[in-house]
């Protein structure tokens, strides 16, 4: 492989405080220099970056790449490619498959498909109980082992509070966080949207935040008596926002991450029932969404994250009340969040240093989320300005379950590397 430089590009590295005009220089998938000017051999590749981004791969810590068990919605292969699109060099998986990844075998069975797939960087997350049943736990040490870089039954709540307690207490032996899906399943039985002026209208029962408030008001208060690092999944209110801050103001470890389509999207995209806009947490309200993109500016909420959840055609296509939740969001997070009006280097930072340092990935992969010399040369240049329309046509992903779907967004991937390698390039050339 030659050494390669992308010349002249917005350079943007919030791990090392560098945003403007610079060169980056590869060579055998490694980031060998970032600067001015930089002096290169008569064999070295030179692509105009002029006019694009240049930046740390996206890294995503919350996906649902559905393999083994629901390939008909996604694979890791097709959910690697799919990151691979949005600007994505490395995904977390979450745990929710079938079986469940509850042990070393099918930690190791998503590494080795991963590696085949060889797109993106994956990284399985392991069940906190077996089966996600919330009944005993799972076998922590030994997938953390195997690779797995947290431990997670989301899509269900930790319930137990005691359960909840000796996860924490066990995971901080492994050093892994333990990352939650908050919600409190009594208030929120039988919701299928937020509960508000929206679910009143359309005569949907709704799940009022308080659902989601109290489970991370326990989850704060159980990882500072634990000393235990836990890691908020999905934060969709404001009252949410405003815990976690509280928390990390007292010393707790607690991180937290945001969806794009929490802070772009309201309640009110559920109007028509519109089954491509139910996901849980649902969708909240406006004041909801100001405090969380609040949060996303001061670093309470540490990383932005996808919640990926790609669903077969037939799971959506029937009424609101029965239909799947979830949305699919790798190919879309970059557009949706500039929509939102986040600055480039701290939206940069939100999906690439923030959420390695929220998991503690530079343990399993050390310089990812950076453009550090020897780092590997996981990059993405974009172009914040093009724009794009969504269609069901050119998305990668098996699903194609989006409320953006034929909607013009703006901020495209002109290319995506992977150690060195390019695995996707857009419709700009960058040549």
């Amino acid at each position: 492989m030659k050494p390669a430089l992308l010349k002249g590009g917005h350079v943007v590295d919030p791990s090392q405080g560098i945003d403007g005009r610079a060169d980056v220089l590869v060579r055998d998938g490694k980031i060998v220099a970032v600067g001015p000017n930089i002096a290169v051999s008569d064999e070295t590749e030179v692509f105009a970056a002029d006019g694009f981004v240049v930046a740390p791969g996206f890294v995503d810590v919350h996906v649902h790449l559905r393999e083994p068990g629901k390939e008909d919605a996604e694979t890791i292969a097709t959910g690697a490619m799919a990151a691979a699109v949005g600007g994505f060099t490395s995904v977390c998986a979450m745990p929710n498959t079938d079986p469940v990844t509850d042990n070393q075998a099918a930690v190791g069975f998503i590494l080795k498909q991963a590696r085949e797939a060889n797109a993106a960087r994956v990284y399985p997350i392991g069940a906190v109980t077996v089966g996600q049943r919330g009944e005993r736990l799972a076998e922590i040490g030994k997938m953390v082992a195997a690779g797995a870089v947290a431990v997670s039954d989301d899509g269900r709540p930790v319930l137990s509070s005691h359960l909840m307690r000796t996860a924490l207490e066990y995971a901080q032996t492994f050093g892994v966080p333990v990352a939650d899906h908050c919600e409190d399943p009594a208030l929120a039985q039988g919701g299928v949207m937020h509960e508000g002026l929206t679910s009143t209208r359309l005569g949907l029962r709704g799940i009022p935040a308080a659902a989601e408030d109290i489970m991370v008001a326990r989850d704060i208060l159980l990882a500072e008596l634990t000393g235990g690092h836990v890691h908020l999944c999905h934060m969709s209110t404001r009252g949410s926002v405003e815990l976690i801050r509280r928390g990390k103001e007292r010393g707790v470890r607690v991180t937290a991450e945001a969806t794009p389509h929490h802070f772009t999207l309201t309640d009110e995209a559920c109007a028509g029932y519109d089954t491509h806009a139910k996901m849980n947490p649902p969708l909240r309200e406006a004041a909801d969404v100001r405090a969380i993109l609040e949060g996303l500016a001061d670093g309470t909420i540490d990383a932005v994250a996808t919640d990926h959840a790609p669903h077969a055609v037939q799971e959506k296509l029937c009424e609101f009340d029965e239909a799947a939740n979830g949305i699919i969001g790798l190919e879309t997070a970059l557009s949706l969040s500039l929509r939102a009006g986040v600055p480039i280097e701290r939206l940069v930072e939100a999906l690439t240093i923030g959420p390695v340092r929220a998991l503690g990935l530079e343990r399993w992969a050390p310089g990812i989320g950076t453009l550090s010399m020897g780092a590997p040369a996981d990059l993405v240049i974009f172009d914040p300005s093009q724009e794009w329309t969504v269609e069901r046509e050119t998305i990668a992903s098996k699903g194609k379950n989006t409320p953006v779907l034929g909607q013009t967004l703006r901020g495209v991937v002109v290319a995506t590397v992977y150690e060195g390698a390019v695995v996707f390039e857009g419709p700009s050339s960058y040549n």
